[in-house]
């Protein structure tokens, strides 16, 4: 199979196109044929080599942790899904960007998403579940969200519009016109946070989901006026320091068909700021590592 790889940390442009061994799923895995793979800041932050502790690789890799395709082949022990059926998912820290990908988690993929998408659902929409659920309940509460304009931050944003929140999030003012298509209060983030939102909230925030690890978390707990109404799915080490729910990301089936099923009544759709062939994976992580994106980047296989 054809795949994206890096044989040593560095910088995009180590990223080159070439022949691999296929993989083949284990038992409880599947493998798809990949139609599009989700660009995640995990991926350049491995390949640049900033996560070698604590996520040591065997070189060379290929990036990549969630994707979207076709089932072609099933392993040992698994139910509920068929050759040829749409499914998007994640696999291991890496191996996305190629021709085949080795899927643990995966749910199918609703009729209404393109397979960019789906391709774009998979890690951010397991991500801000987690972050959303460890708050409880959202119905009538009013959630602020920061950085909800990335990947993360609009799939937060929407899903928790559809169980019932009101929702604030911070972005820049460019995107301020994007939050409010998804459903959201739009304000800026940084210094006077606390002032515009007494315009915006007069009763106050219940609970806040950081997606951005902007140094804000001390700020959010003193919104909430409670540590424990804040989840962090991005600054592991300030939340313990301040004692909020740190959230990580989990390969979990039940939280992709939740993702699914509100992407098939219409209330989640990923956004996909910009989908690249897989020749231009270079161009793509760059673009990623600049930090500005408005929902998600995509490679296309």
């Amino acid at each position: 199979m054809r795949a994206a790889r890096f044989h040593e940390y560095g910088e995009a442009e180590s990223l080159v196109i070439e022949q691999v061994p296929d993989p083949h799923p284990g038992p409880g895995e599947i493998r798809v044929r990949v139609a599009a793979a989700g660009v995640n800041p995990i991926d350049w932050k491995l390949r640049a080599g900033a996560l070698h502790q604590l996520f040591p690789l065997e070189l060379p890799a290929i990036p990549g942790r969630d994707g979207a395709g076709v089932v072609d082949e099933i392993g040992d022990g698994v139910r509920g899904v068929s050759v040829g059926d749409r499914v998007f998912g994640l696999g291991g820290v890496t191996g996305a960007t190629a021709e085949l990908l080795v899927l643990s988690a995966w749910a199918h993929t609703p009729d209404a998403w393109s397979d960019e998408q789906a391709a774009g659902a998979g890690l951010a929409s397991v991500t801000a579940m987690g972050g959303l659920n460890a708050l409880g309940s959202l119905a009538g509460r009013t959630l602020l969200v920061e950085g909800a304009a990335g990947g993360v931050g609009s799939a937060a944003v929407e899903i928790a519009v559809a169980q019932g929140a009101t929702v604030i999030g911070t972005a820049s003012e460019r995107n301020h016109e994007f939050l409010t298509a998804l459903g959201a209060v739009p304000t800026t983030y940084g210094p006077g946070l606390a002032q515009r939102l007494t315009t915006l909230a007069p009763h106050g925030v219940d609970i806040a989901l950081d997606t951005a690890a902007s140094g804000s978390l001390d700020d959010l707990v003193a919104l909430t006026g409670d540590p424990r109404r804040v989840a962090t799915v991005a600054d592991h080490a300030g939340g313990q320091r301040l004692g909020t729910h740190v959230v990580n990301a989990e390969n979990d089936s039940a939280l992709l068909s939740a993702a699914a099923e509100l992407g098939g009544q219409g209330r989640y759709t990923p956004r996909i700021e910009q989908a690249y062939p897989l020749e231009r994976i270079a161009e793509a992580h760059a673009h990623a590592e600049r930090r500005r994106t408005r929902g998600k980047i995509v490679i296309c296989v």
